[in-house]
């Protein structure tokens, strides 16, 4: 009896979420990447203090969706898994070129790219990848892949924040020694990393501060 996996493609239709209105007086656009168990929609409450005419907000929604605790009742989502990450990671950065191209973005703004959690990791690979030209990458909470070496980021002319908080249940010592040291490494003058007094939550105070 043989078992094979087999690979198909076909078109798929997935959705994202946008707050306030592009008009001639927007001057950042941000591309906000969810963490784990967020569906787009709720992220942008996060970023509801920005000024709404000067910021325009793109909130990316990962297909991949599950049911969450408490009850089960409500949806979560998830950006990848170790199941098939390399192909995962194509699928997701097509998707956000078709975000991209449907938004069709005029180029007097800035981009800001912004991952929380696990977002950051599709954020940062997205920057890398398609060498988006971001005046900001802000990686909140998150962890950088592996895979990404320092040459992939030399185009880049960005201011980078790396956020977390003193008291992040995910970030034991020995692990955010290690983010740290690859961040230098990738960024290096470019980064700012920016340390505050919390857990494992998304910051609005310093998301407003940074415009």
């Amino acid at each position: 009896m043989n078992s094979e996996e087999k690979e198909i493609s076909y078109v798929n239709t997935n959705s994202y979420s946008t707050l306030n209105t592009l008009n001639p007086s927007t001057k950042n656009v941000w591309f906000v990447c969810h963490g784990m168990g967020y569906l787009s929609r709720y992220f942008l409450k996060y970023f509801k203090a920005l000024n709404a005419n000067e910021n325009y907000i793109i909130a990316p929604q990962t297909p991949s969706k599950y049911y969450i605790q408490p009850g089960f009742k409500h949806v979560g989502a998830s950006w990848l898994t170790k199941e098939n990450t390399t192909k995962g990671i194509e699928n997701i950065m097509q998707y956000f070129d078709a975000v991209f191209k449907t938004e069709n973005l005029p180029n007097n703004v800035n981009l800001i790219v912004f991952g929380y959690s696990q977002g950051v990791s599709v954020a940062v690979r997205y920057v890398a990848k398609r060498q988006i030209p971001c005046t900001q990458l802000i990686l909140h909470s998150g962890g950088i892949p592996k895979e990404l070496q320092a040459n992939d980021f030399k185009f880049l002319d960005a201011k980078v924040h790396m956020i977390y908080g003193d008291k992040d249940e995910y970030l034991n010592e020995k692990r955010l020694d290690a983010e740290i040291k690859k961040a230098n490494n990738l960024f290096e003058k470019n980064l700012n990393i920016i340390r505050f007094d919390g857990a494992h939550e998304v910051n609005v105070k310093l998301i407003n501060s940074l415009v």
